[in-house]
């Protein structure tokens, strides 16, 4: 087992990794975010957050891989 870092950022980092990947799947499958966010079923701001590294739920990530048809570890891995 591995002790926390002393800040977050690290958290942050990762958020960050994980909106790019849901970006750069939804440009490699020529979607919009209109198109996937409707898709999803959820608000257009939050895929704004997600593409944009802030915190969201796990079923959101979930509804987005599902909406993407890729696996949520894809996604963040």
């Amino acid at each position: 087992m591995r002790d926390l870092p002393d800040d977050d950022s690290w958290l942050t980092e990762r958020r960050r990794a994980i909106g790019d990947r849901v970006r750069e799947e939804r440009h490699r499958q020529n979607l919009t975010q209109d198109q996937v966010w409707q898709a999803a079923r959820i608000d257009r701001r939050t895929l704004q957050y997600v593409e944009s590294g802030t915190e969201v739920k796990l079923s959101t990530l979930l509804r987005i891989a599902w909406v993407l048809d890729v696996p949520l570890s894809d996604l963040v891995r």
